[in-house]
Formats: structure tokens, C-alpha cells, sequence
């Protein structure tokens, strides 16, 4: 990378049941192991929801730098993210994500071609995550209907 234009910094202190805490102070968390991971399921995040939260904040951010590039008029847009967290074959735990962008006031075929192009060469969380998670788009209508991209 020839020029870093910012850098998050956040300590975290006792894991998955500790606290994080951002440099600037702004973020500052309680985390909890969810129940399905055999913790309290307290309500406190953890970092499948962060991560979850950053890609999906990151990911429509590049799709809508990919639209302006493109001058495309976006009418709405929202992104979510899904990310689980399961066991390897070969040990440790594994990440797989899911990124569902819906929009209205776009056919099929410009949504996929602005979706697959924020992922392949604008979104920094897809870049650290390419060939490393799994990452599955998907691209619906505002009413989470499938878009052809025929």
C-alpha cells in the first residue's frame, strides 16, 4: 500500500467476554459469547456483529462510489451483512459471509454489474477477505425479491 489516508486503532481486553475500546474513545463495548457459541447470549455485541456491521457499512459505500463513478442514480440502497463463524476440517473456526445488496429503481442486469464491481475492485473488506472467507452476493429489489442478471 503506498499511502494509508487513516488508521482505526481499538484494544480489546478479555476476549470474547471482555470490553473493546476504540483510541478516540468513541466506541466502546461490552462483548458477550453468544449462546449459540455456548456463552450467556447477554446483551452485548461481539465480533461477528462488528465485522458484520463494517463490511456491510464498507460494501454499500463502494457500491455507491461504483454508481457515481458510473453516474447512475441510485433511488434507495441498503446492504446487510451476514457473517457466521463455524469449525475447520483441519481445526480453529472459520468466517463465512453473506452480502445481500437491495435496491429499487434498478434492473437486474446494472445491479449485479455494480455489485460484482464494488466487490472485485473497490471494497477494502472484500479484498482482505478474497480467497481467505467465503463471501456470498446476493442482490434483491427493496422487498428482498432475487434480481435476475439476465
Amino acid at each position: 500500500m503506498s499511502d494509508i489516508l487513516y488508521t482505526a486503532e481499538a484494544v480489546a481486553q478479555g476476549g470474547r467476554e471482555g470490553r473493546i475500546k476504540s483510541s478516540d474513545g468513541v466506541l466502546d463495548l461490552a462483548l458477550a459469547m453468544p449462546k449459540e457459541l455456548g456463552g450467556p447470549g447477554t446483551a452485548a455485541t461481539n465480533p461477528e456483529q462488528l465485522f458484520a456491521a463494517g463490511y456491510a457499512a464498507c460494501f454499500e459505500s463502494a457500491i455507491r462510489f461504483v454508481a457515481r463513478q458510473q453516474r447512475i442514480q441510485l433511488q434507495t440502497l441498503q446492504v446487510s451483512a451476514r457473517v457466521g463463524i463455524g469449525k475447520r476440517e483441519a481445526g480453529g473456526f472459520q468466517l463465512a459471509v453473506t452480502l445481500t445488496a437491495a435496491f429499487s429503481g434498478l434492473d437486474g442486469k446494472q445491479a449485479h454489474a455494480l455489485v460484482n464491481t464494488a466487490h472485485e475492485d473497490i471494497c477494502p473488506y472484500s479484498h482482505a477477505t478474497r480467497n481467505n472467507v467465503p463471501v456470498t452476493l446476493v442482490v434483491t429489489d427493496a422487498e428482498g425479491h432475487p434480481l435476475s442478471n439476465g
